[in-house]
């Protein structure tokens, strides 16, 4: 059994590594910024010889400094089952695809679509999945995120991607080298999205409104500031920095059972300031509709060429 499953991790490490080869030339040193190039099918390695060794799980670590986060691996494992099985932001994949289709180039022969703070890779890979028939062209889906557990689940469920851990503020890329950046309920850095984006690319950042997850909130939160959100000035902020070319806001209402209940529970933050009692109150509900309310931001690079 341990040769079998020592087999199957080999298979997982080169068949990543086969497909990352196929698109290295986006990759540049997180160290140095020179150009990298897949070796052996084992390792990135730049020119001046700075190495990263692909994992058994496929994925890539590409920071230079070891980071801890208070995202657990049974966090993202529940952020996957409530999107997977809960469907919880299936209609937000298909409008992210629309805008997608509606805003790019059709005669590109190929794509590429990042995800910047992937976590566990869910969003990114029904992203892809949903755009590639419309497009009927080569969709080349990459995911980077600062948590090592969130990319190695990534790693683990979803093939014919590119998974790497790596920091925000320093990502492993070429400049302009993609058409899409996703940006969905995770942190920014829009000096590092303008210069990746080529100069027709574009960002869609997804930000919660004043409704999101209201019901939990409510619970959680009574008559405290928490139990109200308000995300002006990260609207405001991300038209500071890039040309607007759409938003919108979507809103509706999902009905979990006790097992999705738990999984949300399980993978949201604003469980972590509250006391065991009240979290326990909201998950003996048999059946609660939670609200998914967001606003979904597209924007094109101010200073393109």
């Amino acid at each position: 059994m341990n040769e079998v499953t020592s087999l199957l991790q080999e298979n997982k490490r080169t068949n990543s590594a086969k497909y990352v080869s196929n698109h290295e030339n986006i990759f540049a040193c997180p160290i140095c910024k020179s150009s990298m190039k897949v070796v052996e099918y084992k390792s990135l390695i730049c020119s001046n010889h700075h190495t990263f060794d692909f994992a058994k799980q496929g994925y890539l670590n590409l920071t230079t400094h070891s980071v801890n986060t208070k995202y657990s691996k049974e966090l993202f494992e529940a952020r996957r089952a409530l999107i997977t099985k809960g469907a919880f932001y299936k209609p937000l994949s298909h409008v992210i695809a629309k805008m997608i289709n509606n805003h790019l180039i059709k005669t590109k022969e190929t794509i590429s679509i990042l995800d910047v703070g992937c976590g566990e890779g869910s969003h990114l890979y029904n992203v892809c999945d949903i755009v590639a028939p419309d497009f009927s062209k080569n969709v080349v889906g990459v995911g980077i995120d600062i948590s090592k557990e969130g990319i190695i689940v990534a790693s683990k469920n979803y093939s014919n991607k590119i998974w790497a851990v790596a920091d925000l503020a320093n990502t492993p890329f070429k400049s302009k080298e993609f058409d899409v950046i996703l940006n969905i309920l995770s942190p920014s850095n829009y000096a590092e999205f303008n210069r990746l984006l080529k100069s027709d690319g574009f960002v869609i950042k997804v930000v919660p409104q004043s409704d999101y997850l209201k019901e939990l909130r409510q619970h959680l939160y009574r008559e405290t500031e928490k139990q109200h959100y308000s995300n002006l000035e990260t609207v405001e902020r991300f038209n500071e920095n890039f040309q607007s070319v759409e938003s919108l806001r979507l809103n509706y209402t999902v009905n979990l059972n006790k097992s999705s209940i738990a999984w949300l529970i399980q993978m949201t933050p604003l469980t972590w300031s509250t006391t065991e009692e009240q979290v326990k109150s909201f998950l003996n509900k048999n059946l609660s509709p939670i609200t998914v309310d967001l606003d979904i931001l597209i924007g094109k690079n101010k200073n393109k060429k």
